[in-house]
C-alpha cells in the first residue's frame, strides 16, 4: 500500500506538469489563464493562440499521461511489502494520480485543465483497445456538434461502454474502477459547460463543425 501511495503522488506529480505554461512560457510569458476561458488545456490555447501552440500543449499533456502509467509503476521499490499492489492495480493508481494533478495542481491553486488529454495518453498506454472508441466518439461529436465540452464528456462514456459491454474484465475489474472514476472526473470538470450547454449558452467550436460546413456549401 505505502508502495501504490508513493507513486500516486509521484504520478500526480508529473500530472502538475502544465503543458500549458510550459509553452506559454516559451513564448513569451504567455498565461493561457488570462486568455479566452481561462483553462490551460488544448482547446483554449487552440482558440486563443493558434494551431502550433495548441498541438505543442496537446503534445506534453498527452505525454505526462503515457509516462506517469509507463514509467512510474515500474520503479523499483526498495521495501518489502507483506501484500504489494499486483502491477496493474499500480498502473490504474497512476492514472488517477496524473489526471488528477493535471486536474488539480498544487502549484497553481488547484486550478489546472480538464483532463482529457492527459486521459487519452493514459488510456493509450493501458487500455489500448478502447482508445478507438474514445478518438471516433470525440471526433465524431466535434464534427456534428462543435461543442468539444460535449465530445469529451461523450468520449468518456464511450470508454466505459467498451469496458461494461465489451472488454472481458468488465466493470469489476481494476480497468472497469479506473474508467468509472475517470468517467465522473471528466463530467464534473465539464459541469459548468453541460449547464450552459443544457441553457443554450455554451460556445460552440464552430470552425469544427466539418459536416455543417460541407453541407452549408
Amino acid at each position: 500500500m505505502i508502495e501504490a501511495l508513493a507513486k500516486f503522488l509521484l504520478a500526480y506529480l508529473a500530472g502538475t506538469v502544465m503543458g500549458g505554461q510550459i509553452v506559454g512560457k516559451l513564448r513569451g510569458g504567455v498565461d493561457l489563464r488570462q486568455h479566452g476561458s481561462g483553462n490551460v488545456g488544448a482547446t483554449n490555447a487552440l482558440r486563443t493562440q493558434g494551431k502550433g501552440f495548441a498541438l505543442a500543449v496537446l503534445l506534453i499533456d498527452v505525454l505526462k499521461g503515457v509516462l506517469a502509467v509507463l514509467l512510474i509503476p515500474r520503479l523499483p521499490w526498495p521495501l518489502a511489502e507483506a501484500q504489494p499492489w499486483p502491477p496493474d492495480w499500480q498502473a490504474y493508481a497512476c492514472g488517477v494520480g496524473v489526471a488528477l494533478g493535471h486536474c488539480y495542481p498544487a502549484w497553481y491553486r488547484f486550478q489546472g485543465g480538464k483532463g482529457v488529454a492527459t486521459l487519452a495518453g493514459v488510456f493509450a498506454t493501458l487500455l489500448p483497445a478502447a482508445l478507438p472508441w474514445l478518438l471516433g466518439g470525440f471526433i465524431a461529436v466535434t464534427i456534428l456538434s462543435g461543442y468539444v465540452a460535449l465530445a469529451s464528456v461523450s468520449a468518456a462514456v464511450l470508454a466505459l461502454f467498451y469496458i461494461a459491454c465489451i472488454d472481458a474484465r468488465g466493470l469489476f475489474s481494476a480497468a472497469g474502477a479506473f474508467t468509472g472514476a475517470m468517467v465522473l472526473l471528466v463530467v464534473w470538470k465539464h459541469r459548468r459547460n453541460l449547464i450552459n450547454l443544457a441553457r443554450g449558452q455554451e460556445n460552440r467550436f464552430e470552425k469544427a463543425r466539418l459536416l455543417h460546413r460541407w453541407l452549408s456549401r
